[in-house]
């Protein structure tokens, strides 16, 4: 299926401006769309995204940086908001409906990406609409719906995606990818690929940054690294279309923005390295704000400005593997990308708006006192002491209302186990067969937080299908 978003056929929803465009919004085909746009405030967005940065986790890396009365640099942006997460069909989200829903303005169902509400993941039979990485969406299952990165790219602005988790996972892929099923990872390259079969024309040009993880999908089936299915090699087509390739951390810091036009970095065959292991190994990986920094200095020569997406995309894997420590410090290294965008841009014409896309379910527990490690065993505030659970034994501080963490005997017991260790699971109240990784996403609502241009709306409480219209007013587009 070839998409062109700029066919205005195939939008129905588009919205046709005549001769009295009338004052008030309208809904159109499930896209909250204004009929007069404001009067544009912001050259520039970057949308921070924290991959499943609940509440909870937002306190705890806060306590694990800074300490109980620090800050985040997220917590100095100025205007906050408090957003509902809940998909098409769950009260409990996955990533590809709610990323979708602030880049799109409408609510779909659980793994569907920028698509209309009508649009199914699965048939009737619940298989997904997608085979081996490869989408299987049949006609007349819904239609792709624009996002802020096509909208931005149609009024001549530069775009970009990174993350730490690979190019094509759900969240960055909403920003310019549009399938039923969001495990459909090399229908998703592919439509970021120009001059690929299925490209997306709405993209022009194309993206203009690409930063992540996710190689295997930009390789021929030829190519033993390859999780392909066909011999089309988008890695090559993206050099043939002037892209800038750099496949190592020492390779993106080699790059001179101002001689780079287009630029590509793959860093690893699927997600990147948790940040906790890319500095403790080593490892030639760029960090998050080290992305950030060469997006922001490739997409600000446009003078018409630029649409940029960074994605803390494994805070949410490390909660899903009840690993509180990988999450906090991938939480961290999201905050210090924050950081690096904020003394690079001028907020008088950037909006900065960062958000989670859902919460987990984890939990901050018992009274420790004032001081104690946030990973350690709740040591009371009255007097010091472990606080002890009913059978005697002590307890952590963060604890996971559901997942499959597999223990060691001695686990049980945690008076002699180091809870602050790399590797440490945090335990779990209902527990799920099989190896770490199932812990669920929570359906609590997340916190929102914004400023600079455009930011005065963000404030209150508000679905999640309302960013995309504040950021777009904010735009004027």
């Amino acid at each position: 299926m070839k998409i062109n978003l700029a066919a205005s056929k195939q939008f129905p929803h588009r919205l046709r401006q005549g001769a009295a465009l009338c004052a008030l919004a309208l809904l159109c085909g499930g896209q909250a769309l204004a009929a007069d746009a404001a009067p544009a405030k912001a050259k520039n967005v970057i949308f921070f995204l924290g991959d499943g940065m609940g509440p909870v986790t937002v306190t705890a890396a806060r306590i694990y940086g800074h300490g109980e009365a620090g800050r985040l640099t997220m917590e100095t942006l100025n205007r906050t908001a408090r957003i509902k997460t809940f998909s098409l069909d769950g009260q409990t989200t996955d990533s590809a409906p709610s990323m979708a829903a602030y880049m799109t303005g409408v609510k779909m169902k659980n793994d569907v990406i920028s698509m209309s509400s009508d649009t199914n993941a699965f048939d009737a039979n619940g298989k997904p609409y997608q085979n081996n990485a490869d989408s299987t969406c049949v006609a007349g299952n819904g239609q792709a719906v624009q996002t802020l990165l096509e909208l931005s790219k149609g009024a001549g602005k530069a775009v970009g995606a990174v993350s730490t988790t690979r190019i094509s996972h759900a969240t960055p892929a909403a920003t310019y990818a549009h399938v039923c099923n969001r495990d459909a990872y090399n229908t998703i390259t592919e439509q970021a690929t120009p001059g690929a079969p299925r490209y997306n024309l709405a993209l022009k040009d194309g993206v203009d940054v690409l930063l992540g993880g996710g190689l295997r999908h930009f390789l021929p089936k030829s190519d033993p690294a390859s999780k392909r299915n066909d011999n089309l090699d988008p890695l090559s087509m993206f050099k043939a279309a002037g892209y800038t390739y750099v496949a190592s951390g020492t390779e993106l810091r080699s790059v001179n923005p101002a001689s780079v036009s287009k630029l590509l970095g793959l860093f690893t065959a699927s997600d990147m390295d948790y940040e906790l292991d890319r500095v403790k190994k080593k490892l030639n990986q760029p960090s998050l704000a080290e992305m950030t920094e060469k997006a922001i200095g490739v997409l600000k020569k446009n003078p018409n400005g630029y649409f940029l997406m960074v994605e803390g995309g494994r805070i949410d894997h490390a909660l899903h593997g009840t690993n509180a420590k990988r999450a906090l410090e991938d939480t961290l290294a999201f905050d210090a990308a924050i950081k690096k965008a904020l003394e690079l841009v001028d907020l008088k014409d950037t909006l900065i708006v960062v958000t989670a896309d859902h919460d987990h379910a984890i939990g901050f527990n018992g009274y420790p006192k004032r001081g104690n490690p946030i990973l350690g065993k709740v040591a009371n505030y009255a007097d010091g002491k472990l606080a002890l659970a009913a059978d005697g034994k002590p307890y952590t501080t963060l604890v996971f209302g559901n997942g499959s963490a597999p223990r060691r005997p001695e686990d049980s017991d945690l008076t002699n186990v180091d809870t602050e260790a790399d590797d440490y699971l945090q335990q779990v109240g209902v527990r799920f067969a099989g190896s770490p990784g199932s812990e669920t996403h929570g359906g609590g609502d997340v916190m929102l937080f914004s400023a600079g241009a455009g930011s005065d709306s963000f404030k209150g409480t508000f679905e999640n299908i309302k960013v995309f219209g504040k950021v777009k007013n904010a735009l004027g587009l």
